[in-house]
């Protein structure tokens, strides 16, 4: 009993506990919802096992974690688990992940994915895919928060009624205003604001979307929530950025704030913000060194 509360007594294994209590999970699995890495998850989940608090059983390439505790050890958990700061985020996490699992088409979509550019085709591209997607996208107005020289908000105007590209940076406005208007593109319009706090009326929008900008903002729970303010009822959010890495140097190279986010970690902050209807997927991965990952979130405001 003594060395099982000194188990207890550590915040990151009660964390893993009251998961595993819950539902039987992989290191990956664990990663994920914790945010953390496979290391310290790994050695943390030896300790529980040689405390006889942890299981585990061979399923394929992983081993799944099951929790052993007594049922008087359980409550214990539970009642300790009040006081942990990260609780909700963890639970929050979790359902993310096991709405995931239950959806049984996704993986073969993802396959689909996958194979997309693999053989060559001739006239076949992402490029030429996003384009004509482009073409049939049917929505009012759209803001692209974190714009840039606003390459995706000129895509975009191509068929939105309006388009609302926001960014930090003046420079870069008026740069965007002049593109704009040397190609007659009425319907853009540049604002100079911040992620977190962008020049855009409550329910102004129809469709926010933040590409590879979120990792830059100094809080990505304040930008969320003022794309969720920003939009009407039935608008929809969408992200694509990296997925969480360990490459420092792009803190020195491309000013990132952040290094990337984790699929539940990033569903977390959505649901916090409001939304619904959160999916999330991992759509790419780069062939060079850091091998950087993006993954593309999607959300609505009901």
């Amino acid at each position: 009993m003594l060395k099982s509360l000194k188990l207890l007594a550590d915040p990151t294994r009660l964390r893993i506990l009251r998961l595993l209590d819950r539902e039987p999970l992989s290191v990956a699995d664990l990663q994920e919802v914790l945010g953390m890495g496979q290391s310290r998850i790994s050695t943390q989940l030896s300790q529980l096992k040689g405390g006889g608090l942890v299981g585990d059983e061979r399923s394929g390439k992983n081993n799944i974690y099951r929790s052993e505790m007594s049922s008087e050890l359980s409550g214990l958990v539970r009642d300790a688990s009040t006081e942990l700061p990260e609780a909700r985020k963890d639970d929050t996490a979790l359902r993310h992940l096991l709405r995931k699992r239950q959806d049984k088409s996704r993986a073969y979509f993802d396959e689909l994915a996958g194979r997309f550019g693999k053989d060559y085709v001739p006239g076949r591209s992402w490029k030429g895919l996003a384009e004509a997607l482009l073409k049939v996208m049917a929505v009012g107005t759209v803001a692209d928060l974190g714009a840039g020289e606003g390459t995706l908000s000129q895509l975009l105007a191509q068929r939105a009624e309006k388009v609302i590209a926001v960014d930090l940076s003046e420079k870069m406005v008026a740069f965007g205003t002049q593109l704009a208007r040397e190609h007659g593109l009425a319907n853009l319009e540049y604002r100079a604001g911040d992620l977190e706090n962008p020049p855009l009326e409550p329910g102004e929008i129809n469709l926010a979307v933040l590409s590879q900008a979120l990792h830059h903002a100094a809080s990505p729970q304040r930008a969320l929530d003022a794309a969720f303010q920003a939009l009407r009822s039935g608008g929809q959010l969408v992200i694509l950025d990296l997925l969480q890495h360990q490459f420092e140097e792009a803190r020195e190279l491309y000013a990132d704030t952040w290094l990337g986010f984790g699929e539940a970690e990033l569903a977390a902050m959505l649901e916090k913000s409001g939304f619904t209807g959160i999916e999330t997927a991992v759509v790419d991965r780069e062939a060079e060194p850091p091998h950087f990952q993006t993954l593309l979130a999607v959300a609505r405001k009901k």
